[in-house]
């Protein structure tokens, strides 16, 4: 039989049960709102390092509301449209429809899509070689204007700034310019020799900006060329919107760090360190639709240690056609060629 005192103990161990309970549940609640809590400021913390990392080193970059989502998504619906457009172009122009491009309007006169425009890359110390050239084959002064009026072909020497900013190097360019007027200065590009790929692609992306042409060509300045023929020879391309034209070869890819044509990158072209088809960097030309292309793609778009090999690699893999013109391998000398080296 259970005593009298055994039942009033009962009671009370329930009692102190349910306390320790209770205290345990409520321990429990504040251990987890604590653990909450540290773990949000945690999170807090982390976006507050990572803003501050970004806003220093300058790679911040601002999230895509959906209606800026939307406008990305219809750009990219104009820039397809506008690749078909220019095959429809192209097909129309086999059947022989010539496309007018209408830029300005004076009275009765509609001006015509330029044929070329020609970027002649030169540096600085390099004037002796500008005159030689203004001598030969590009015209100054009032002849230039009538070139572009009447044969609608643009030439300018392209050049960037000296690292030190203003210094008599860009004063002596901008005098120049000043009486020549035939300069193409790119002002956000340092002129350097490692940095000749780039200034290419500054080129080519500045000059389908500011004038809508046929075709783009680059051309360095120790080559001359005939207007006339290489006038005449890019007519005959009038009907391929993408077209790469150029002396085509390959070569071999060097390795060695003191070797004058040194390819950092070299690892990327294969055990047999070949690297592929492209236009002699001397002249090429390419096509409206791919100088678009390029400056469209222009901050994807890397280069390599050399110029030539930069352009060439930026149309692997897209639907472009290669041309191997002879006429404008400067080198061989061959008959009916259009550029020739001094």
């Amino acid at each position: 039989m259970q005593s009298r005192g055994s039942s009033h103990r009962l009671p009370a161990l329930l009692f102190r049960s349910r306390i320790s309970y209770l205290m345990l549940a409520m321990f429990a609640t504040m251990a987890s709102v604590y653990v909450g809590g540290r773990l949000w400021q945690d999170a807090q913390n982390r976006v507050y390092l990572i803003k501050e990392l970004d806003r220093r080193t300058g790679q911040g970059k601002s999230a895509i509301s959906v209606d800026d989502t939307l406008k990305l998504v219809a750009c990219r619906h104009v820039h397809k449209r506008l690749a078909a457009l220019e095959m429809e172009l192209a097909a129309a122009s086999q059947e022989g429809f010539v496309g007018k491009y209408t830029s300005k309007t004076n009275g009765n006169h509609t001006r015509k899509r330029l044929i070329a425009v020609i970027g002649i890359a030169t540096g600085f110390g390099q004037k002796n070689k500008r005159d030689a050239i203004r001598r030969t084959w590009l015209p100054t002064g009032a002849a230039l204007k009538k070139l572009e009026e009447d044969k609608g072909i643009i030439m300018r020497f392209v050049i960037g700034r000296s690292a030190n900013r203003g210094d008599s190097m860009d004063r002596a360019i901008d005098e120049e310019n000043k009486h020549s007027r035939d300069f193409l200065i790119l002002d956000d590009h340092v002129e350097a020799a490692e940095e000749v790929p780039k200034k290419v692609k500054m080129f080519l992306v500045q000059a389908a900006d500011k004038w809508d042409a046929e075709f783009y060509a680059k051309v360095n300045d120790d080559i001359n060329v005939n207007i006339d023929a290489l006038g005449a020879m890019l007519t005959s391309y009038m009907d391929k919107p993408r077209v790469y034209i150029g002396c085509m070869k390959s070569g071999e890819v060097f390795s060695e760090l003191n070797h004058k044509w040194y390819e950092p990158d070299w690892w990327k072209f294969g055990e047999g360190k070949s690297y592929f088809r492209h236009a002699s960097g001397e002249i090429f030309v390419i096509s409206r639709a791919l100088a678009q292309f390029i400056a469209i793609n222009r901050s994807i778009l890397r280069t390599y240690a050399h110029d030539d090999v930069s352009v060439g690699s930026w149309f692997i893999g897209v639907d472009v056609e290669h041309v191997n013109e002879g006429k404008l391998c400067c080198s061989s000398w061959s008959s009916g060629a259009i550029c020739s080296t001094p």
